[in-house]
């Protein structure tokens, strides 16, 4: 029998580092995703990377700005001149976005400038697919979004780099922080061996919890889960067949034995 098995689909969120990344190669690769269902935030959009030289581009962005209603600009297209912006303006350039199915995934997509507070913390992600090194040659020439906005209308490019400086240093204070407390760690645990040798002999010693042990127990849960699972598939399997089989047919009434 063909038994349901629980899996992940998707991570609760995807954090890109968008540094270093070609826009339309990435772009497509989001566009996707979200419309599959994931969540996706896209960080450092100033950091990307679009294939041809700066003039190619500003030519590419005149055609672009001549694009206007005819009596009433005010209805748009509505020209974004900020990475995050133009970014989320390529992807949605892939979605069916007037669709409900379209307006639900661009929900789903949230482009940003440097790395703000929530998402510093976080583990960022690359996408092979869209990286400048895997794809471009080193002798062909790119345009970084961030320089190609502020020479078309972005005013916070000085503000993005002295804040990512700032976040760059208070990490920087945080990493060193985190060394010298894993030094002082390391340096008890090796002062107690002696201690923790005595509690064990007397039957109080209790081991730490080793690196992966949660993982390996969540891994352990999910397969008698699958297990379960599988078995009560097969139980209401054997209903339905029994359920199915036509009754005994009835014994057909004899003579009287008096």
């Amino acid at each position: 029998s063909l038994a349901p098995v629980l899996r992940k689909m998707f991570e609760k969120e995807v954090v890109i580092d968008g540094s270093g990344h070609i826009l339309g190669r990435l772009a497509s690769t989001v566009a996707k995703e979200i419309l599959a269902g994931q969540k996706v935030v896209v960080v450092r959009c100033e950091k990307i990377e679009m294939t041809g030289s700066m003039i190619r581009n500003k030519m590419k962005w005149a055609r672009y700005m001549r694009l206007r209603h005819n009596t009433n600009p005010v209805r748009g297209p509505f020209h974004y001149r900020s990475p995050a912006r133009i970014f989320w303006r390529t992807v949605r350039g892939m979605i069916p976005h007037k669709t409900y199915r379209g307006k639900q995934a661009m929900a789903r997509l949230q482009s940003f400038e440097g790395i703000p507070e929530p998402f510093d913390k976080k583990k960022r992600m690359v996408v092979p697919n869209a990286l400048k090194v895997l794809h471009v040659k080193t002798f062909r020439k790119t345009t970084v979004l961030g320089e190609m906005a502020s020479q078309s209308g972005w005013k916070h490019a000085e503000l993005i780099k002295k804040l990512e400086a700032q976040r760059i240093a208070k990490a920087q204070e945080y990493y060193v922080e985190k060394k010298a407390a894993a030094v002082k760690k390391a340096k008890a645990e090796a002062e107690c061996t002696s201690i923790n040798a005595t509690l064990e002999a007397f039957g109080y010693y209790v081991a730490p919890t080793e690196a992966g042990a949660m993982a390996a127990l969540k891994a352990e849960m999910s397969q008698i889960s699958n297990a379960v699972v599988a078995d009560a598939g097969d139980e209401e399997e054997e209903e339905e067949k029994t359920a199915a089989e036509p009754a005994p047919a009835a014994a057909k009434a004899g003579g009287s034995d008096y």
